[in-house]
């Protein structure tokens, strides 16, 4: 269970951009979630069912509050066995970028390149078209492009179709 509190917490500090905010986002979802766990545990996926909860409760939250988003200080926490230099300058930019685009295009470029979603798995994950996640998709990889030039290498990676 630990595992899969430390995958929401990371996902929610990259929707959120701020710790606090990610543990707000993770308990509201849990106890949200908690109200149905047995229609949750009958459906055979949990793991995606909480997943899609946090990123409605995420779009719920922006939505409603309309409020410009101020990253923390702290990274996530590292990963062994890695070039902790290269990588904790690369967080911080990338931090940065993402800090600079609308929630919505956060959403869909933390859903496709970092949860590895399909446009389609995204989109029925925000509630939206596969038109609207690969048009935000292309103005979020465009606006990374101009806010953040030291990612070119990241976000031409990213654009190649798999």
């Amino acid at each position: 269970m630990s595992a899969r509190i430390g995958r929401l917490s990371r996902i929610a500090f990259l929707l959120t951009g701020e710790h606090h905010a990610a543990e707000d986002l993770v308990q509201v979802t849990l106890i949200k979630v908690a109200r149905h766990w047995r229609r949750v545990i009958r459906g055979g996926n949990p793991d995606a069912y909480v997943r899609r909860a946090l990123y409605h409760e995420h779009v719920s939250s922006w939505r409603s509050r309309r409020h410009r988003e101020v990253l923390a200080a702290d990274p996530p926490e590292r990963q062994a066995g890695r070039n902790e230099s290269v990588d904790a300058v690369r967080r911080i930019v990338l931090r940065d970028a993402l800090a600079r685009l609308a929630p919505g295009q956060r959403a869909v470029i933390v859903l496709r390149y970092f949860e590895d979603l399909s446009e389609a798995d995204t989109a029925d994950a925000l509630g939206c078209t596969v038109g609207s996640v690969k048009s935000q998709t292309h103005h979020a990889l465009g606006r990374l492009r101009v806010v953040a030039p030291e990612l070119a290498e990241l976000i031409e990676d990213a654009e190649v179709p798999a």
